[in-house]
């Protein structure tokens, strides 16, 4: 008899678990319409047969502010349930740089603890060059350190999960191979280390996930690669904002991100609209970079704006934030990446892999240190 009120019980309280979280899924994150739940952040939520209620939330970021206001927002809703009498929220703040309120606690991912810098390359829409840019720029960033003895401490994490056309770009295969329990290396090219999904799955595969499965793969791809001592870690995001996004500001201690636009309008609106979800979760918008600003004959030098003009000047403007130039359109940039050489290998004297250059160096200039 005892045995089965003790199962009894336990079935009792793995349901109270499930109704404390279904509840807690009301709780939106703030300035997102989706809940807290769906974005990974409680860690721990039960529900005691005294009706007391305990919640352990884990974000990052500086906004002061962002803390009470999900906790306050959990506590009305979970006191609102008729079952509840008593709620302890405990809330898990990592800083910028991944530690805890306090600095208690070091809640950073081991195998990123020797990366010193960590830029987003992100998108509003599809189809600008981000993944592509993204590719350049951290080959650029590993000639750049070369020259100054630093070769192979650049790295590229794909967290483009739907369409990870980065080891394609940059001519990456192989599939990665285990070092120790739990954890893998990445792909070396051109002395950049590669971490993508496209490396973990057949190319002809499609990935067919939901949100929380995104998140986890993003949070492996910090907590399961040993990416060593880097000077500069490039995530490509995938475009838009969401899930993925979200989840690395709470993943991986930014140093800033980079937005990618085209000139015309469609790009530009959208992009703004990504630069605000940025600031809502405290990642500092390092510049915007208008890729496709034009073409350009071989022979006059004449510049033809197929896709408008100064698109990408106007949203840093309006962004308040550094303007890191224009790439022109180039046969050569889209050949270097169907056949796996990014351009600024194949052909550092192309105009686009010169602006690639320029940009790789103003980053060194806005990041501290």
């Amino acid at each position: 008899m005892l045995n089965l009120a003790l199962h009894s019980l336990s079935i009792l309280l793995d349901m109270s678990d499930e109704f404390i979280l279904s509840a807690l899924a009301q709780v939106k994150y703030p300035g997102f319409s989706r809940d807290i739940v769906s974005f990974g952040l409680v860690s721990d939520a039960t529900l005691d047969e005294n009706g007391k209620a305990t919640v352990k939330i884990e974000l990052s970021g500086s906004d002061p502010t962002l803390p009470q206001t999900i906790k306050s927002n959990i506590e009305e809703v979970l006191l609102s349930q008729s079952t509840i009498g008593e709620v302890d929220v405990q809330m898990v703040v990592k800083s910028s740089k991944g530690e805890t309120a306090g600095g208690t606690e070091n809640g950073q991912s081991p195998t990123v603890e020797k990366v010193k810098k960590i830029v987003a390359i992100a998108s509003g829409k599809g189809g600008v060059g981000k993944s592509t840019l993204a590719v350049n720029l951290a080959c650029a960033f590993e000639n750049l350190l070369a020259s100054e003895g630093k070769d192979g401490q650049v790295g590229l994490m794909d967290c483009d999960v739907y369409g990870p056309s980065v080891p394609l770009l940059i001519g990456a295969s192989g599939q990665p191979e285990g070092i120790s329990e739990n954890i893998i290396a990445p792909i070396e090219s051109y002395g950049v280390k590669i971490m993508s999904m496209g490396l973990l799955v057949d190319e002809e595969t499609p990935v067919v996930w939901r949100g929380p499965m995104v998140m986890k793969t993003i949070q492996q791809f910090s907590a399961n690669v040993e990416w060593g001592e880097l000077e500069m870690l490039f995530v490509d995001l995938p475009p838009g904002t969401g899930d993925a996004q979200l989840s690395l500001a709470q993943t991986l201690p930014l140093d800033g991100v980079i937005l990618v636009t085209t000139p015309q309008k469609a790009a530009v609106d959208v992009a703004r609209r990504g630069a605000r979800m940025f600031e809502q979760v405290n990642v500092p918008i390092l510049g915007v970079v208008e890729n496709m600003s034009y073409l350009e004959d071989g022979d006059s030098g004449k510049k033809t704006y197929l896709f408008g003009k100064g698109g990408g000047a106007e949203t840093a403007i309006a962004l308040k934030t550094s303007f890191l130039g224009e790439i022109p359109l180039s046969q050569e940039v889209r050949e270097g990446g169907d056949h796996g050489t990014p351009v600024v290998i194949a052909n550092p004297e192309n105009p686009a892999s010169i602006a690639i250059r320029k940009i790789a160096k103003s980053l060194t200039e806005i990041l501290p240190g």
